[in-house]
């Protein structure tokens, strides 16, 4: 089959009108979503002072309710022994009675009114959310698809040699990264930004603490904000370690994920993680301890995702030309034999192997668990230039 020429410049601009339209709906999307997430705020905000008005309206109606029963019986009463009472009392204790039964039926009204404002106000937010969650898988979906047109692509033929799983592989990196991205938003606007907020509603109840009730109360107020705000440094602090542990520069391979194994032990309580060093605890270079971090890293995340294990050992040994390392775990396991659909971490993880020109073995078994052997060589020319 003969070979066609195909005009360069038009596939360009084929290329970019697609670029052109696609960022375009995910601005679209991207307005359509804040300005649900501008309304949610605002019926949040509403609900909550209409609740409050709820409960007070009911207090009323509670009160109101007991005095009219209190002037029903008066009113009863003087009824009975109308002659034992002048005009002026009988008057009295019909109009009470009266007024106090139609302020009565106010009251029930107005909760009425309320409660179906109420309800209303909940059914609009859970539609907003939903459309708020829409929004945001469209715009990462939108995301990956421009990101592909964008880079991928174009090079995606030249670049890698299985275009099929390569171009499949690309994608989910791209994914991937867009996932982590809308993942660190979540974290920061349900984490620190969040807290920040409450820190902000805080200072303004101790205000009004210390001015309105007392100093003991107000100092009280202070202490819980001190609480909130270390909260929110600790969190900041933990998602700043996720993106990248600045202790892997500053100490080395073998401390950072002493410390990251440890936390990642409390995080998860039931799992007990053991990590052992063998041989000369030393620097390794800085490229190789970041893709050795990373690797282990997906190991134990792919264990506790997947396996449901009791125990994962890690153990790493350094030896003059090469680092082996093993992690193992005793949880449900898997056919290894079988291709997995999506097992995209595990490719992700033979390529970050291979482009340190190391080897990676899995072998696993359903109900045996799981163990992964990473053999990378260390390079005198590489660690002498470290």
């Amino acid at each position: 089959m003969p070979f066609k020429k195909v005009d360069s410049n038009v596939l360009d601009s084929i290329l970019q009108t697609m670029v052109d339209t696609v960022g375009n709906s995910k601005n679209e999307i991207f307005h359509i979503g804040e300005q649900c997430r501008q309304d949610y705020v605002s019926l949040s905000t509403e609900l909550k002072e209409i609740k409050t008005t709820v409960l007070k309206v009911i207090d009323q109606g509670d009160k109101l309710e007991i005095n009219a029963r209190f002037a029903r019986k008066r009113l009863s009463e003087v009824s009975r022994h109308f002659n034992q009472f002048n005009e002026e009392q009988v008057r009295e204790a019909y109009e009470k009675a009266h007024s106090l039964q139609v302020d009565l039926q106010m009251n029930r009204q107005m909760e009425k009114q309320l409660r179906a404002r109420r309800d209303d106000l909940e059914r609009r937010l859970h539609g907003l959310e939903e459309t708020i969650d829409r929004a945001e898988q469209l715009s990462s979906q939108i995301s990956v698809v421009l990101n592909y047109l964008t880079s991928d692509l174009r090079m995606v033929g030249e670049a890698l040699a299985d275009a099929k799983r390569k171009q499949e592989f690309g994608l989910k990196i791209i994914e991937a990264q867009e996932e982590e991205r809308k993942k660190l938003s979540r974290e920061i606007h349900d984490g620190p930004a969040q807290m920040l907020a409450n820190v902000m509603m805080r200072s303004d109840l101790i205000d009004r603490v210390f001015r309105e009730r007392s100093v003991e109360e107000g100092l009280k107020e202070v202490k819980d904000l001190k609480r909130m705000v270390r909260n929110a440094l600790y969190e900041v602090r933990r998602i700043i370690y996720d993106l990248r542990p600045m202790a892997l520069d500053d100490l080395g391979l073998v401390p950072t994920l002493r410390k990251y194994l440890q936390t990642i032990e409390e995080y998860n309580n039931t799992v007990r993680i053991t990590f052992t060093n063998l041989g000369e605890e030393k620097r390794l270079p800085s490229k190789m301890e970041v893709a050795l971090f990373r690797l282990i890293q997906e190991s134990v995340q792919n264990a506790l995702k997947h396996a449901q294990p009791n125990t994962i050992h890690i153990k790493m040994e350094s030896l003059k030309d090469r680092v082996t390392v093993v992690v193992k775990d005793d949880g449900v396991g898997f056919d290894s034999s079988a291709k997995k659909e999506g097992s995209f971490g595990l490719i992700g993880m033979g390529e970050r192997v291979e482009l340190l020109e190391g080897n990676l073995s899995i072998d696993s078994n359903i109900g045996a668990g799981t163990v992964i052997i990473i053999q990378v060589p260390i390079k005198v020319s590489t660690a002498a230039t470290m």
